[in-house]
């Protein structure tokens, strides 16, 4: 950057004919201005100015470097002008990495409309649950759900984690429902089984000494959050699912609510993007943009609609 400035003060000295002058464009005394210059013809070996107790005038090497560095600087500040522009103005491509069920479900209704309002942003968008290293993969923006811990990314909460217990009518028609968690093994139950470690996620219920694990026998397992909600739907058995995936079943009345649902306190679901100084105006929209939109849908970071839901009771 001394070297920068100093070219800087170097062209301003030429162009207004003087230290003085220079240094009073760029709100710095002429000795500061005399000795950059200086320092360059050093660096240099030439003489850039013939000096005089009245203006300056340019060596024949002086003029020679005067042209290449003014194309220097007109070539820098173009370029600055440009970055500013790009990082200012909505448009660029903005990468994105989503869960899957989440992503489908909550993020991609939502798209459209970011698309219609931002033209000239391109979305590239990829489907994971896995952890995704950000910097790693080029990710300008990334929605985990579960639990995040990263001081290198700003992290935003976007809701809570609601685990709804559910059954389907016809399921419930024909085997009852369980008014209690002792009855859990009298039912088959559609189970998680996580990709990374191969364990189920057990069915959690709160009692009063805290939250309680079971673990029914009777299970069909799949490794797809979105494939539990289906199989219950399609009267295999109860399930108990996050309240993303549920809310849609629910809604159509294909699956039934049993229990009040469960929040473990460490978990989730955010938005995460870079921690740097000047953050891209592509990324701040989206950013904003997905967050007014997940509380229009009545989920904030502390709250979600599961937690009005009306419990289903059997007919007697």
């Amino acid at each position: 950057m001394d070297k920068i400035r100093s070219l800087r003060f170097f062209i301003t000295a030429l162009d207004h004919g003087s230290f003085a002058a220079a240094a009073k464009r760029h709100g710095t005394d002429p000795s500061t201005v005399s000795k950059a210059i200086h320092r360059l013809e050093n660096e240099l070996g030439i003489q850039l100015f013939q000096r005089s107790t009245r203006q300056l005038h340019l060596t024949a090497s002086g003029r020679h470097y005067a042209k290449t560095a003014r194309l220097v600087l007109e070539e820098l500040a173009a370029c600055e002008n440009t970055l500013k522009s790009q990082n200012n103005a909505p448009s660029g491509t903005l990468k994105i990495n989503l869960p899957v069920s989440y992503g489908r479900l909550y993020i991609r209704p939502l798209l459209k409309s970011f698309c219609l309002r931002y033209p000239n942003i391109t979305l590239d968008i990829h489907y994971d649950d896995s952890y995704v290293d950000m910097v790693e993969q080029g990710i300008d923006v990334s929605i985990r759900s579960g639990s995040v811990q990263d001081s290198q990314l700003i992290v935003r909460q976007l809701s809570p984690i609601d685990y709804i217990i559910c059954g389907s009518k016809e399921y419930l028609d024909q085997y009852g429902a369980p008014c209690v968690p002792a009855e859990f093994n009298e039912h088959s139950w559609i189970r998680f089984r996580f990709k990374q470690t191969g364990k189920l996620l057990p069915i959690k219920v709160p009692e009063l000494e805290g939250m309680k694990e079971y673990d029914p026998e009777r299970s069909f397992v799949v490794n797809d959050g979105e494939s539990m909600a289906e199989l219950c739907a399609d009267g295999l058995g109860l399930t108990q699912i996050p309240h993303f995936i549920a809310r849609d079943w629910i809604k159509s009345g294909s699956l039934l609510p049993l229990f009040p649902s469960v929040r473990q306190p460490n978990e989730g679901v955010y938005i995460l993007y870079h921690r740097r100084e000047h953050i891209p105006a592509r990324v701040k929209l989206f950013v904003d943009f997905i967050i007014e939109a997940i509380q229009d849908q009545k989920e904030t970071p502390r709250s979600t609609w599961a937690e009005q839901l009306a419990i289903y009771h059997p007919p007697n």
